[in-house]
């Protein structure tokens, strides 16, 4: 069947993630035209695995997301430092700079994405085993990366 879905991480849509310049005015937007409320995402502080070009100036990004339904729109405003999405602003000004997939095991779908070719280019991991891995993926997807993820359970 022509489109049918293959095995692999990228089965559960999470959130489209647009990279901003300034995230107080693009949530203002946002809730102007009836998309709201937006919520701060928790601390990056949780990580304690990162590999990354740039651990401090990765933790220095907010950001913020809406749920709608089943999947987010996430915001985020790189601050100081040399990261990914900092990078992005700057050669490509506002935008999508990733797509997120949600699923159970994280390492199990890093590991699916690898024996597919993809190579990671950022993950962090919490002490509970959730987290995400970003995969390189714009010059073959759109402009766009991949990511996945596997979130913390609610807090009671």
């Amino acid at each position: 069947m022509a489109g049918a879905q293959k095995d692999g991480p990228f089965k559960t849509l999470h959130h489209v993630c647009i990279i901003v310049k300034d995230i107080d005015k693009a949530v203002k937007y946002y809730e102007s035209i009836g998309i709201g409320p937006w919520v701060d995402y928790p601390p990056l502080g949780e990580f304690k695995e990162l590999k990354m070009p740039d651990e401090d100036g990765f933790r220095a990004i907010t950001f913020k997301y809406v749920q709608l339904g089943p999947v987010q729109i996430q915001l985020g405003q790189p601050g100081k430092g040399d990261t990914p999405q900092k990078r992005f602003l700057d050669e490509h000004g506002e935008g999508v700079f990733h797509i997120g997939f949600v699923l159970d095991d994280v390492n199990a779908g890093e590991a699916q994405a690898k024996a597919v070719g993809l190579e990671p280019f950022m993950r962090g991991r919490r002490d509970d085993g959730t987290g995400f891995t970003y995969f390189d993926t714009a010059k073959q997807a759109g402009g766009v990366n991949l990511s996945i993820r596997k979130s913390p359970l609610p807090k009671k």
